[in-house]
């Protein structure tokens, strides 16, 4: 047999070095071409018994790799699971890592009934774990999308998820077996599952599996895989439907204490900050997460604020970003303001204080969020208590400063850099729907005068967010019957209007024609 397929290994180098280097993606021709040349039997033949030919591996694993993602090449793989097999438990990674990439191929390419029906005849989905588990980085992440394709079908699904909840390929007792590296493997793996879908979350929340996250998580004895976890968390709690199943566990609690854990790494409890306010800002989190919960999370970062010195700076900002998330949503943007003390006044003294840039401008984008820019144009306002609170605070701050009002707070931080003035121009939109600081703004004329200029932004994202804010400013003083009757404010209301018209970007006013003086030419 080995002879019928043998073949001269420098010239099947020299082809599957030029096949693989073709500028983009091969045909079902040139694929169905190259294998006319070089028979698939040849190929794996050659790749079995020819591995120490140097550059040899490489080449054909490379050119295998673009032959199975043709149609051509993907029809062939039912023919040579045994090579797949083969292909999985090889030492040599690069080989694993093609085996992997066929798999996907078949699942990607092939029906389900029949792909799903090879994978469980051949055994592949233990082998595909213990590739994730045993693998060099790029063999387990190409296993994890693997086992991802395969969870694309109910028929995969069931081996995923077997019925035997005591098997050795059930997620939880394969974590319990492997060492810390294996074990933050299948939990990366557990996050993969879990983002397919809310059906297949709901698999993963009844076979237990989020446990194995907590309870890593509670295990402090090794700072680089708690954190490791806690990135793996952070990536699942973005997921839309994370919040209604991570309600039910002990995630925000979990959160809530290494926050509030003073010898905890400074690390640890900046991503506890971050994963928490991505809970919490979910469109959903006020159907699942009971206001105790909120209530938690709040009053454990603003403990650790009043223990924040300068030198943390990075803690303090990740701690003004999660305050700000929790105040995406109306419901938690009232219990930042309505605490005792509020822990908003965080945010709010850290937003005008010009002492730490970055600081300062997490702050900014915080305040602009719990003060409503990123929500409906009906959900802006909270309720009384929430409201005072909020003109309360920032009135307090003004008048600790040199600027004295509000008004003075925000011209200054316009005449700042660009990336302050972006922030500003959120926070402007968000508080100029409160009547007060409307006022505030039109006192202000040089508040105005950069709202309308044209060429104070360069970038199109402050073109668009001035322009949005002078709508705003125009909305707000047209929208109040009072103010728009007042004669001393038809110049600034006709000025805005002008703006707005003109649109966000740059625009240039038209000019006359202006005359050239020439000497006459003489002949």
């Amino acid at each position: 047999m080995e002879e019928e397929y043998s073949v001269d290994p420098a010239l099947l180098l020299a082809a599957a070095t030029d096949f693989a280097s073709h500028p983009g993606t091969q045909s079902d021709a040139s694929a169905q071409e190259f294998l006319n040349r070089f028979p698939l039997p040849a190929i794996i033949n050659a790749l079995q018994t020819k591995a120490d030919y140097p550059g040899l591996e490489n080449a054909l694993v490379d050119s295998l790799e673009r032959i199975f993602k043709t149609k051509y090449g993907a029809s062939l793989i039912p023919h040579f699971m045994p090579f797949v097999v083969v292909g999985l438990g090889a030492d040599s990674q690069k080989v694993r890592y093609l085996a992997c990439e066929t798999v996907s191929c078949l699942l990607e390419n092939i029906d389900d009934s029949t792909s799903v029906h090879l994978i469980h005849q051949y055994g592949v989905y233990p082998l595909l774990l213990n590739c994730v588990i045993d693998g060099d980085e790029q063999v387990a992440t190409v296993s994890m999308d693997a086992i991802k394709n395969l969870a694309g079908s109910p028929n995969g699904l069931a081996i995923i998820f077997p019925a035997n909840i005591s098997g050795p390929t059930q997620l939880g007792n394969l974590a319990g077996k492997c060492s810390s590296l294996g074990r933050v493997r299948v939990l990366a793996l557990i996050v993969k599952l879990f983002s397919i879908s809310s059906s297949v979350a709901s698999l993963v929340y009844s076979s237990k599996l989020l446990s194995l996250l907590e309870r890593e998580v509670s295990n402090t004895n090794d700072t680089l895989v708690t954190l490791t976890v806690l990135e793996l968390l952070y990536e699942l709690a973005e997921v839309q439907h994370s919040t209604e199943f991570l309600s039910r566990t002990m995630l925000l609690q979990l959160m809530s204490s290494i926050i509030g854990n003073a010898s905890a790494e400074s690390i640890l409890r900046s991503r506890a900050m971050m994963i928490a306010g991505r809970l919490l800002s979910k469109e959903n989190a006020v159907r699942f997460i009971d206001e105790s919960s909120f209530r938690a999370v709040v009053l454990a970062i603003d403990r650790r604020f009043d223990f924040l010195e300068s030198q943390d700076a990075d803690e303090c900002e990740c701690a003004l970003e999660a305050l700000g998330q929790v105040g995406l949503s109306n419901q938690g943007a009232v219990l930042l303001l309505t605490g005792s003390p509020p822990a908003a006044r965080h945010v709010i003294d850290a937003a005008f204080d010009r002492q730490q840039h970055n600081k300062q401008l997490a702050a900014l984008h915080a305040l602009a969020t719990i003060a409503g820019e990123p929500r409906s144009e009906n959900d802006v306002i909270l309720t009384g208590g929430a409201e005072e609170n909020l003109q309360r605070l920032i009135y307090e701050m003004a008048s600790r400063t040199s600027k004295l009002t509000p008004s003075g707070l925000l011209q200054s931080i316009l005449q700042q850099d660009s990336d302050l003035r972006l922030a500003g121009y959120r926070l402007i939109i968000a508080l100029v729907a409160r009547p007060w600081c409307l006022l505030e703004i039109i006192s202000r004329q040089e508040i105005i005068n950069v709202v309308i200029d044209t060429y104070t932004e360069t970038k199109k994202i402050g073109m668009e967010l001035r322009h949005k804010c002078c709508q705003a400013i125009y909305r707000a003083l047209t929208s109040s019957s009072k103010l728009i009757s007042d004669p001393a404010l038809a110049d600034i209301a006709a000025k805005l209007q002008e703006a707005i018209r003109r649109g966000p970007y740059l625009v240039r006013t038209r000019t006359e024609a202006q005359p050239v003086v020439m000497t006459a030419e003489r002949f």
